[in-house]
């Protein structure tokens, strides 16, 4: 070989080193060298692993999740938790939910600990842009925010569930808002803008739809395709016999219009040319929400059985997954983290132990040399653990999961090395976490004035009732205080003070207009503060002509803002109390919530 022809190799050389680290820094590549892709995740609330006519269900249509599916892969075996809150927080986490405080839906017991990283987080930290539409149900104060565990934008409700579904109260990044139309359709064109926004760099999107959870609220144009349709049973006799068919309708045409708003989103990012380098994955935080079609499986939501535990997930990224893909081993939420994290090429300081573990191997190839695993679960003093085959109850059962998905056939007598092997695993998982804190009080305060928070929500969810007052519904995530008529009655919120300065203190309400005129008192500590109620608010409840099917939760109101006064808040734990000094007329009010801004940090 001659000089010149080496020297010209070596200049080719040269530049593909240097073209590979240009394409790394203006591309964002990952670790294999391709462009970082973009994340979209997305969560249903409630619907089961049979609310998809991928699996079989003869009663709906969801051409585009089954679309995904084939132009992708699904996890055959992904399981989650029994119900809401825990889902989410091992999702965020990589955790399981019970190492990290999580022990109830509402009241505090929903947020995972403030020290914990999130996947967001994790992305954030790696260059993108983050946001989040939707339920949140993981804390709704600073440092439990969604803005304050990763996500730089926020729309939606952090509450456990909601009282209506058509432009009602949200709130974006902690100021309060009013929705624009049906709220999946609503939190999907928030989607759709933020990708916009960003789509010149690598963005993480977490898009936490809220139904088919109850109310069962859903525009006409789905409800009427079901309002009369004749619903073939489960071939489990336990759930037909249960079965509530106007429930099951309202939920199916909840699950076609979660359907439609998937596939607009996949074509947008098709569109705008970005889609095989973006990850789109779907899953859901329990079983069904009713006892309705689920293949065959025993369980659902609430239930540690196959039925109330096992989610639909599908991973959709072109660019890396071959269409068709099947994983048939078994997977989890606690996966999404080190997953996703796997394909972007992010690092990031594992917390110990980690429970998930990167499925990227399943997705991208083989995964021959795959070691089987276990999977765990508790939740309301149940427990069990589930290998490949078998699942095991801690109250007692073991079956073959593969071959008897109605756990009928109890296979303790018969399998007595499965069962000393997974109760031996069982028993050493529960001792690493706490499943007896499922049953126990917060022992967290509710936080205020966080340094970090412009806005901080008080809600009636997190108050406590004295006197007559009483709550509007024994569901308290979207509840009101009412009832509240004497100078004795008073509402109040025990919270722990993270930050100092002067605050405006807002309250919700409604009111009549004959009770026009009560005088409000909120104190904290030494301080006081006054107002009186001028403007009526005389609103109906809502809810109950949307609804297709009659809620167990409350009704909301359309509430109003009225500024009582300015406190000075000090670091530490304190009562806020509120009452009325004044009673005009038969009631004061009724109350949703106390928003307090920080108009001015100590110092300034």
């Amino acid at each position: 070989m001659s000089l010149i022809s080496v020297g010209k190799n070596f200049a080719a050389c040269l530049f593909l080193v240097f073209a590979g680290m240009l394409l790394q820094s203006d591309s964002c590549a990952a670790d294999d060298g391709l462009k970082q892709p973009n994340v979209v995740v997305i969560l249903t609330d409630d619907q089961g692993w049979g609310d998809l006519s991928l699996h079989g269900n003869p009663n709906l249509s969801t051409p585009n999740i089954d679309a995904m599916a084939r132009a992708g892969a699904e996890i055959d075996r992904f399981y989650v938790c029994a119900v809401c809150s825990p889902t989410r927080a091992e999702f965020l986490t990589g955790r399981y939910h019970n190492r990290s405080g999580v022990y109830s839906t509402s009241a505090g017991g929903e947020r995972f600990n403030s020290d914990e990283q999130t996947i967001a987080e994790v992305f954030r930290e790696g260059g993108y842009a983050t946001g989040c539409y939707g339920k949140w149900h993981s804390g709704m104060q600073y440092p439990y925010h969604p803005n304050a565990r990763g996500f730089d934008d926020y729309y939606g409700f952090c509450s456990g569930h909601w009282g209506n579904y058509f432009s009602p109260m949200l709130e974006h990044n902690g100021r309060l808002v009013k929705g624009d139309g049906f709220i999946v359709d609503d939190l999907t064109n928030r989607t759709i803008n933020f990708i916009d926004s960003h789509r010149d760099q690598p963005f993480f999107v977490y898009l936490a739809l809220n139904t088919p959870h109850s109310p069962m609220q859903v525009p006409d144009k789905y409800w009427e395709k079901f309002a009369k349709k004749e619903i073939v049973p489960d071939p489990e006799p336990t759930n037909s016999k249960k079965e509530n068919l106007t429930h099951t309708r309202a939920a199916l045409a909840m699950c076609e219009n979660i359907d439609a708003n998937v596939g607009r989103l996949i074509q947008h990012l098709d569109t705008i040319g970005i889609g095989d380098d973006t990850i789109v994955i779907y899953f859901s935080d329990n079983g069904p929400n009713g006892a309705r079609f689920n293949a065959g499986m025993r369980g659902r939501k609430g239930s540690t059985n196959e039925g109330g535990l096992r989610s639909p997930c599908i991973f959709r990224y072109p660019r890396r997954i071959k269409p068709g893909t099947k994983v048939n081993q078994i997977a989890g939420a606690i996966d999404l983290l080190p997953t996703l994290a796997d394909f972007a090429g992010l690092e990031f300081d594992a917390p110990k132990p980690l429970d998930g573990k990167s499925i990227r191997p399943l997705l991208t190839s083989a995964g021959d040399d795959w070691k089987s695993r276990l999977m765990f679960s508790a939740w309301n003093k149940k427990a069990t653990v589930r290998d490949d085959r078998y699942r095991l109850q801690l109250a007692g059962g073991l079956y073959d999961i593969i071959n008897d998905p109605r756990e009928k056939s109890d296979l303790t007598a018969k399998k007595p090395k499965v069962l000393k092997r997974l109760k031996r695993e069982l028993d050493g998982w529960l001792g690493q976490v706490s499943l007896k804190s499922s049953r126990e009080p917060a022992m967290r305060p509710i936080t205020l004035a966080h340094p970090d928070a412009e806005f901080t929500q008080l809600p009636s969810r997190d108050a406590k009732a004295h006197g007559g007052v009483r709550r509007s519904n024994r569901f308290p995530n979207c509840t009101f205080m009412t009832n509240w008529k004497n100078p004795e009655d008073s509402i109040s919120w025990d919270v722990e003070v993270l930050g100092s300065g002067d605050f405006e203190v807002q309250m919700y309400y409604a009111c009549k207009q004959a009770d026009v005129g009560s005088k409000i008192e909120l104190s904290v500590g030494d301080q006081k503060i006054e107002k009186m109620i001028e403007v009526a608010n005389e609103v109906p409840l809502l809810g109950a002509d949307e609804d297709r099917f009659e809620r167990v939760e409350g009704y909301v109101r359309d509430w109003r803002p009225m500024t009582l006064g300015v406190v000075q808040l000090q670091p530490g734990k304190a009562t806020l109390t509120l009452r009325a000094s004044e009673v005009a007329g038969d009631e004061v009010a009724d109350m949703r919530l106390l928003l307090f801004r920080r108009i001015r940090s100590t110092g300034e």
